[in-house]
């Protein structure tokens, strides 16, 4: 309003918006505040959990370093984000973690450990782990008369194999709250990981019956009815997804694939440019764009795209390698 940029006191909220938008410096930023001191606590955590969906080789020691801090809240947010690594590195930075004098952090990392990541735990890493896991498992169970508690116990469960109990915690959580959408879509995700698409599309049914605004549900059943050939009615319910839940880039992909999959190019083309004008810095939908762009022989286009994608992300090889293959493409032979 008055020609000048705004500057306050507190510096953080540019960075945690890249975070949240994948924007290109995002990475960069996050690291900046999760190894800045001066933050207040909550403000770091903020950004590890931003960091998330971009970690990489050159992220992870932030992350690791943030497992040492004197805030629990910051120490925590370090356990979730190593949780979603490869089981490796979860045995390597979570063990520790599992005698923290915090009972939120040692639970979180003993639940980032159940299922193949508590296999070959030292044995004094396991008897901390089984100490910690007991808990995770009285807080959820002190919590079962909310379905968020019935549903973390099925998780859990579900993470070490016992199908059968984690079936039983998710009817339990629809029963405590049977507009609880995630129930619905965890448990039909179960039974598509055990072949049973019959069983998931009869739970989706139910939570879409109870929930008719739930864009999740009809996401879930339209990847149920493309592993059954049923591509009309996936499209349909992909498409309903999209627009119940707009702000949700990965249904506009999902949806824009299927479309090109049944062989309207060019219908999936205008779902992705929409898509990326809500979504600009979206590394799936640029991916996609780029990759039909390619297809269609517009290799100038697809390389502006990938251009973007190498800005966004430097250290993805995978960008710079779309780069080399769509220039091959285009080179006179």
């Amino acid at each position: 309003w008055n020609g000048r940029v705004p500057v306050g006191y507190q510096q953080f909220a540019e960075a945690l918006h890249a975070g949240t938008a994948g924007a290109p410096g995002a990475r960069g930023a996050l690291l900046a505040l999760v190894d800045d001191k001066a933050q207040p606590a909550i403000v770091r955590a903020s950004a590890l959990s931003r960091l998330g969906p971009l970690m990489s080789p050159a992220t992870l020691p932030a992350v690791t370093r943030a497992l040492n801090d004197t805030d629990a809240s910051v120490r925590l947010a370090a356990v979730e984000v190593l949780s979603g690594m490869d089981v490796p590195t979860r045995q390597r930075y979570l063990a520790r973690m599992l005698g923290d004098p915090v009972r939120t952090v040692r639970i979180e990392a003993a639940y980032g450990l159940a299922g193949p990541g508590e296999a070959g735990l030292a044995p004094d890493d396991r008897a901390r782990f089984d100490r910690a896991l007991a808990e995770f498992v009285a807080v959820q169970t002190y919590n079962a008369d909310r379905p968020e508690g019935r549903s973390r116990l099925a998780q859990l469960h579900s993470l070490r194999g016992n199908a059968e109990a984690a079936i039983a915690e998710y009817h339990k959580a629809m029963e405590i709250d049977p507009t609880y959408v995630q129930a619905y879509a965890n448990l039909a995700d179960l039974y598509r990981a055990r072949g049973v698409d019959s069983e998931a599309e009869a739970v989706l049914r139910q939570g879409m019956a109870k929930v008719p605004s739930a864009g999740a549900l009809r996401h879930a059943l339209g990847l149920v009815h493309v592993r059954q050939k049923r591509s009309a009615e996936a499209l349909k319910l992909f498409a309903e997804a999209t627009k119940l839940d707009p702000g949700n880039a990965r249904y506009a992909y999902v949806h824009a694939v299927a479309l090109n999959d049944t062989g309207q190019q060019q219908q999936a083309m205008k779902v992705l440019e929409a898509a990326r004008t809500r979504f600009p810095h979206d590394r799936d939908i640029l991916s996609a764009l780029a990759f039909y762009h390619a297809r269609a022989g517009r290799q100038d286009a697809a390389l502006a795209i990938v251009r973007q994608l190498r800005e966004l992300d430097p250290e993805n090889a995978q960008y710079a390698q779309m780069a080399r293959q769509i220039e091959g493409a285009a080179a006179p032979r």
